[in-house]
């Protein structure tokens, strides 16, 4: 039997980097979510203010394994 995998989609920020934006996304989604496999990050923005980056914004697909119904 294959595995079946969920995708949902997130949108995550940082005041300090993309990487950091992703992390969170992860950190979040694990606090309700078991079996996260991958993150694939589908866009980056950033926010700007005086000219300098203020907030870095991911939007991202998050995979998780799901598995049978418990009865």
């Amino acid at each position: 039997m294959s595995k079946l995998v969920k995708v949902i989609e997130v949108l995550a920020q940082s005041e300090k980097s993309w990487e950091d934006a992703a992390a969170a996304a992860v950190n979040a989604a694990s606090k309700s979510i078991d079996n996260i496999r991958s993150i694939n990050i589908t866009n980056m923005s950033a926010k700007v203010d005086n000219g300098k980056i203020i907030k870095y914004r991911i939007n991202a697909k998050i995979s998780f394994a799901i598995g049978k119904k418990r009865s």
